[in-house]
């Protein structure tokens, strides 16, 4: 019997639908998903999972360790914990752009506040005073300001001019933030990508309400040639960080895709958040995408490379 475990959070209703999916659907398969159990991990550890579904370890450090482990025995992750421990949404930016995704211009910034165990003498290489007017120059404003490595709108201000800026920046602790330039969008998409094969692209209405970004959406249909772009863009992410699960938001502007948020290999996918079309679907295609690595032979080692830009140990 092949084993496909799961790490969730606080989340219900995707993960315990995932499961029941696998269960019935590839019952005669010789294939069980279940909740992985843990308690402590040992060094020489060896496979129980042939596939492990992980939602929850960016925020878990304990989780993150064992996932990386749990590769290494020869399970096969998704995301990929030595890829996802290395990204932020900055170097994401730089990737896209070598992919050719339209990407908003983007700066990181030096910490608000020394970061614990830090001290001034840590930052001896940095310049002072920075050159803000430089910074301001190149992204302009309206602009938004974000943790380089947040997720959820953590952090997140829309900032309109240095004042507004300054306030945000004084206010934004030790984490180490970005500026981005704001995309005013006359349409908007949110696009799940699996296995990186498979995209489902729905409309999304970021300024709505939590609970109504799915639906507070204009009718019109996508036209084929966004949904073309959209689908090329989305896999070519998707592939270039080795995401087999991601979220990928794009804002258009004068009929240009820029993608603006696609580090989310833990997206949202919540049935009272995403409605019950796009829950049906990312159930379906994640279950068959783990299922399907279950039984591969040979699967790929993730430690040891990235499709897109090979090697990275």
């Amino acid at each position: 019997m092949k084993k496909i475990g799961v790490i969730r959070g606080m989340e219900n209703s995707f993960p315990e639908a995932l499961i029941a999916y696998i269960n019935e659907e590839f019952k005669d398969k010789e294939v069980h998903a279940e909740f992985v159990q843990l308690d402590s991990v040992r060094m020489d550890m060896v496979k129980e999972y042939e596939v492990i579904i992980d939602r929850i370890s960016h925020e878990v450090p304990f989780y993150r360790s064992f996932l990386k482990a749990s590769a290494m025995a020869g399970t096969y992750v998704i995301n990929n914990p030595f890829w996802w421990s290395a990204d932020d949404k900055f170097i994401d930016n730089i990737i896209a752009e070598k992919v050719e995704v339209a990407v908003p211009r983007s700066v990181i910034l030096p910490h608000r506040e020394h970061p614990t165990n830090t001290q001034s003498t840590s930052y001896r290489n940095l310049k002072y005073p920075i050159n803000w007017d430089a910074i301001f120059d190149y992204i302009k404003f309206p602009a938004f300001l974000k943790p380089h490595d947040g997720g959820g709108w953590r952090g997140v201000t829309k900032v309109t001019d240095p004042e507004s800026f300054f306030k945000a920046y004084n206010e934004s602790g030790q984490d180490c933030m970005m500026l981005q330039e704001n995309i005013d969008f006359e349409e908007y998409y949110r696009c799940y990508g699996i296995g990186r094969k498979e995209v489902h692209i729905m409309k999304y209405n970021p300024i709505a309400p939590h609970h109504l970004r799915y639906m507070d959406v204009p009718e019109e249909p996508i036209s084929a040639k966004m949904k073309t772009r959209i689908k090329k863009d989305v896999l070519a992410l998707c592939k270039a960080l080795g995401y087999d699960m991601n979220t990928v938001e794009f804002a258009v502007r004068d009929g240009v895709p820029y993608a603006i948020d696609f580090m989310n290999p833990a997206p949202d996918a919540d049935y009272h958040s995403v409605g019950q079309e796009n829950f049906e679907w990312v159930i379906k295609a994640l279950g068959k995408f783990a299922v399907s690595k279950a039984l591969q032979k040979n699967r790929p080692i993730q430690y040891k490379e990235n499709e897109v830009f090979g090697p990275y140990v």
